[in-house]
């Protein structure tokens, strides 16, 4: 699928591929309602609106929604676009089908870029200022029977994943594989990789995976220790 890349909007890659691949194995109801975080290109947003879903797609990069909307027209789909971060623009609303590709490489600055081309990359120390944040708003996206599919690589924690969204109600699971060698970002990390203890020295492999989360309920379980969440009187 051709798809327009401006200068710093993440290009597709085999994250990209994994997870598309994954989107298609779901079965997607005329009229279903779709969501894209971390869009980019909007490469999954406009291959869920071409099944004739009712697709959303949202990134934090005004470059990338602009994009993203180019891509819908040159695709002849519609797709509603929106800026902001993560989830925000979408608070309140509820999704069948959410896909995320978010930033995951670790990275040694402690805080996400707030421009330039690692904005779309770089995710702190363990890779996870953004999945940890996925993890915990993926409950209250999801209708009832919704699906969640995410993105990561083996060095930002699938376990922590696939831990921190059971905990939070959802039967979640790895559905897709990808084992490639290391690109130029992290080919360039990598002794620092070796040296935090992310991969065994002379690695230069990661793993991706695509994690299928699903809401069963109609409420989100509360994290324990807190109090009452908003997110658990949400209406089913």
């Amino acid at each position: 699928m051709g798809m327009i890349r401006p200068p710093g909007v993440y290009a597709p890659q085999g994250d990209t591929a994994l997870l598309l691949r994954s989107l298609a194995r779901e079965p997607l109801e005329p009229g279903a309602r779709t969501l894209d975080l971390c869009t980019g290109t909007g490469i999954l947003a406009v291959a869920a609106a071409r099944r004739g879903a009712e697709a959303t797609a949202s990134d934090i990069s005004r470059a990338a929604a602009a994009a993203a909307q180019s891509n819908a027209r040159l695709h002849g789909c519609h797709v509603r676009v929106l800026t902001g971060d993560l989830a925000v623009p979408v608070s309140g609303e509820r999704f069948d089908l959410v896909t995320v590709n978010p930033p995951y490489v670790p990275a040694a600055a402690p805080d996400a870029p707030a421009r330039g081309r690692r904005r779309a990359w770089d995710a702190g120390p363990d890779g996870r200022l953004l999945l940890d944040r996925i993890c915990r708003v993926a409950p209250a996206l999801l209708a009832p029977g919704g699906v969640l599919l995410l993105v990561q690589s083996s060095l930002s924690g699938i376990g922590a994943s696939l831990a921190a969204l059971r905990a939070a109600g959802l039967r979640a699971r790895v559905v897709a594989r990808r084992a490639q060698p290391f690109g130029p970002v992290m080919e360039a990390r990598a002794d620092w990789f070796e040296r935090r203890g992310l991969v065994a020295r002379g690695t230069r492999v990661e793993e991706l995976v695509v994690i299928r989360a699903v809401r069963d309920a109609a409420t989100v379980r509360r994290p324990a220790g807190t109090g009452t969440s908003p997110l658990s009187r949400l209406p089913g």
